[in-house]
């Protein structure tokens, strides 16, 4: 499909965007959704973590609750990073 989109002023047409830009742009900004998520995951385990070692600064209380609070991050990384992966091949981005 070959759809392009653009405005045509005063006898000028101005320059289109094609949907493969369309879909380069949207994926990019959901690739950086998906990392903006698994900053914010490892924030707060990293927070827990100094916690947890004595500079109390958020709510992660003893080992166990360290431990699952990083492989929650860990579970969430690797579904972002699928996720990013995905998007960017439907998007076309290039490497």
């Amino acid at each position: 499909m070959n759809v392009a989109f653009g405005n045509k002023i005063g006898g000028e047409v101005r320059k289109m965007v094609g949907l493969g830009e369309v879909k380069s742009t949207i994926a990019t900004a959901i690739a950086a959704a998906f990392g903006f998520i698994i900053a914010l995951i490892w924030r707060d385990i990293i927070v827990g973590l100094f916690n947890l070692a004595g500079l109390k600064i958020n709510e992660i209380t003893n080992t166990t609750g360290a431990i699952t609070a990083t492989i929650s991050g860990v579970i969430i990384t690797v579904v972002c990073i699928f996720g990013i992966l995905y998007i960017s091949k439907w998007g076309g981005i290039k490497k």
